[in-house]
């Protein structure tokens, strides 16, 4: 879900870890993070990526998996190679969870395909457990779960406190880890496919602006996602919001404020990397190089065709400028690894459009934008990596 884009603000460093490379059949590195870059088979990782959410609920068709193939496969070919995607769908029609701990098996086997698909085009992947809001279910729908079970719960923001909701919400976490996947026979959370775990899209909390009802629940949630998973990256699904850890910095939000504190929640040590979707400013960028040490993403950007005056040169002018701030941060030392954008469909997905959407067949002009970008992060992470070698 899109904020109002202007440009942006980024860069940081990280907490040191470990790189390592796929045991057993896989033949893929897992991505890693040490110091401020992201690293691949201990070589930096500069990425160019979108975000298609849509793609297990497709996929769960088998008649309708031509179009998962197909944005891979144009995706891959514009040298794009990380997508976030969604790995919930919570009650209502094509629901992966139908209710608390009961799942459609034929759309678990829709998000097999995703994975595996994802792997024969070399594509990463960043799989979101959960939404913020009611699209596709979310927080909303977990509340009401419990509601339905006879709990007596306030609000939808009681989906960060109750223990009812957040035992729902762990049973999930566990389940789609440890998944099996019907294809490739490996256990979601062995496999290299997968670059990180997102806890939730977009994170929001009108009952506490102070951040720390959702520093609590990331903090509880990381621990368990690392507990299961030591392997992948995670990340928590921020879209930027300053709290009350930096409070002169509110200023900096776009005229309101959602609960969640862009530094203190993304300096849980459980947490890899920090994402922002919107914001025109240089203090995120700043922040998360002295203050986070870890490194960030532009998880979504994008100008939509509902803006006034929207054209396409504009935006792929609009695009441009922000895959060159990436690529400069990149090259002078900073911490951003690389940028999202929102979104893009196969051929005849109208119903899924919402003004950003881009589709690569139809678009050449955007797609060599895109490609040109793609280009330039592979070529920046051989060129870094050559330099380190001597």
């Amino acid at each position: 879900m899109i904020t109002t884009f202007a440009l942006l603000c980024l860069s940081l460093s990280l907490v040191s870890k470990a790189i390592d490379v796929d045991s057993g059949d896989n033949t893929r590195g897992f991505v890693r993070v040490k110091g401020s870059q992201f690293k691949l088979n201990g070589s930096p990782f500069f990425f160019n990526g979108f975000n298609s959410y849509w793609l297990m609920t497709v996929a769960a068709d088998p008649s309708m998996r031509y179009k998962v193939t197909e944005v891979f496969r144009d995706a891959s070919t514009a040298g794009m190679s990380v997508c976030r995607t969604w790995a919930f769908a919570d009650g209502g029609s094509n629901a992966l969870q139908i209710s608390p701990g009961t799942y459609d098996e034929r759309v678990f086997q829709g998000l097999d395909f995703v994975i595996s698909e994802a792997r024969r085009f070399n594509i990463y992947l960043i799989l979101s457990f959960a939404n913020n809001y009611k699209d596709y279910g979310g927080r909303p729908q977990y509340v009401q779960w419990a509601r339905n079970a006879g709990v007596l719960l306030n609000n939808d923001d009681d989906f960060y406190t109750h223990h009812i909701v957040k035992g729902y919400y762990r049973n999930h976490v566990q389940r789609v880890m440890t998944r099996i996947n019907t294809i490739t026979k490996r256990a979601y959370k062995d496999d290299s496919t997968i670059m990180s775990w997102e806890l939730i899209n977009e994170p929001r909390c009108d009952v506490d602006y102070s951040g720390r009802t959702v520093n609590g629940w990331v903090q509880e949630m990381a621990s368990l996602v690392k507990s299961i998973d030591k392997k992948h990256l995670l990340t928590i699904g921020m879209e930027g919001f300053y709290g009350d850890t930096m409070p002169e910095k509110k200023q900096f939000n776009p005229g309101y404020q959602v609960g969640t504190d862009y530094i203190s929640n993304h300096l849980i040590k459980e947490i890899d990397f920090a994402t922002i979707h919107a914001y025109p400013d240089i203090c995120h960028h700043t922040d998360a190089k002295t203050i986070l040490k870890k490194p960030l993403v532009i998880a979504e950007f994008g100008k939509s065709s509902k803006d006034p005056g929207f054209s396409l040169g504009s935006r792929d002018v609009y695009m441009g400028a922000v895959y060159t701030y990436i690529y400069r941060s990149a090259r002078h030392g900073g911490a951003l690894g690389g940028g999202l954008v929102w979104q893009i469909l196969a051929r005849g997905m109208q119903q899924y459009g919402d003004g950003y959407e881009i589709v690569l067949a139809e678009n050449p002009t955007t797609g060599s934008v895109i490609s040109r970008q793609s280009h330039a992060m592979s070529t920046l992470s051989h060129l870094v990596s050559t330099a380190y070698e001597n």
